[in-house]
């Protein structure tokens, strides 16, 4: 077997050392990231995570250790338009837009996604990001190992939040999915 892609593209190889189970966001750093979503079916537990959401951004605006990246994409014509938003003690700090022609709609909001997180994990004392969107399914693929098309993505996706994690144990990113 001819391995020469492999060693162009090691994101790929699933024997990369960012594939193994020592390694990866989901086995080391388990404990400091969260996905939260809405549960539909029942109003008493959407009111309740309505209210749990309202508090979220309450509590971002009132803590500076707190940045809250909303992030949204939308497609037309095949242009996509990813838009991405980092507010900090109830501040706007950085407003990012980008276009792309013929992209899929999950590896736009993985972009948008990658692009929020690695400008939140720069910034001074964050210590926790709380990222809204309206796709949880597309932040989830960040963390899946097994999804072999967007493995790229994943890896280079895992390099910011890998070095946040790495640099206090009790920083945390959480994921949260706008209701509506």
């Amino acid at each position: 077997m001819n391995n020469r892609f492999n060693e162009v593209f090691s994101s790929f190889d699933p024997f990369n050392k960012e594939f193994t189970l020592d390694y990866r966001l989901i086995d080391v750093f388990l404990n400091c990231f969260s996905f939260h979503t809405p549960n539909k079916q029942n109003d008493t537990n959407l009111k309740v995570y309505i209210q749990s959401f309202n508090n979220i951004a309450l509590n971002s605006s009132l803590e500076p250790s707190i940045a809250l990246v909303v992030s949204d994409t939308s497609i037309k014509n095949y242009v996509a338009i990813f838009i991405t938003h980092i507010h900090i003690h109830n501040k706007q700090v950085i407003k990012t837009i980008h276009h792309a022609v013929n992209i899929t709609s999950t590896k736009a909001e993985l972009f948008a996604i990658r692009c929020g997180i690695d400008q939140a994990t720069n910034l001074q004392d964050i210590r926790k990001i709380v990222v809204i969107i309206d796709s949880i399914h597309s932040a989830k693929k960040i963390f899946d190992y097994l999804s072999h098309p967007f493995q790229v993505y994943m890896a280079s996706i895992s390099n910011e939040p890998r070095r946040f994690f790495s640099i206090n144990i009790n920083n945390t990113i959480k994921f949260w999915e706008c209701p509506g």
